[in-house]
C-alpha cells in the first residue's frame, strides 16, 4: 500500500459505512434521490475522504482538523437515518447496521484524535 491512511483501520471501516450507505440509498424512493439520499452518501464518502486527506503529510493539528471534519460528517450520517426512519423508507435491520458502524467509527476517530501527540 503506497499511502498511509490505506494502512488505518479506521479509514477502512469508514470505506465500509460508505459502502452500506451506498447499498441503502439505492433503495430510496425517486423522489429522495436529489435529496435525502445525495446528502447521507456525500457524508458517508466525507468519512473516509477527510480521514484520507488529513493523514497524508499533514502536520498533527492539521490531522486533527480533518478528523474532526470526519467525525461531523459521521454525525450527519447518522442525522440523515434518523431521517430516512422517520419518513419510513430505511429498515429497522440497516437503520441499526449503519448506526452501530457510526458509533463505532466515533469512538475510532476519538481514539485516533487522542492518540496524536
Amino acid at each position: 500500500m503506497a499511502f498511509k491512511f490505506e494502512k488505518l483501520i479506521v479509514w477502512q471501516k469508514a470505506i465500509n459505512i460508505s459502502d452500506l450507505v451506498h447499498t441503502l440509498i439505492k433503495t430510496f424512493p425517486v423522489e429522495e434521490r436529489f435529496v435525502l439520499s445525495s446528502q447521507i452518501q456525500r457524508a458517508a464518502d466525507s468519512i473516509s475522504l477527510n480521514i484520507a486527506e488529513g493523514s497524508t503529510g499533514q502536520t498533527t493539528p492539521e490531522f486533527k482538523r480533518f478528523l474532526n471534519i470526519a467525525l461531523r460528517s459521521n454525525v450527519e450520517v447518522v442525522a440523515c437515518l434518523w431521517l430516512a426512519k422517520r419518513r419510513n423508507i430505511i429498515s429497522a435491520e440497516m437503520f441499526t447496521k449503519i448506526y452501530v458502524a457510526c458509533e463505532e467509527m466515533l469512538v475510532m476517530i476519538n481514539g485516533l484524535k487522542a492518540s496524536l501527540k
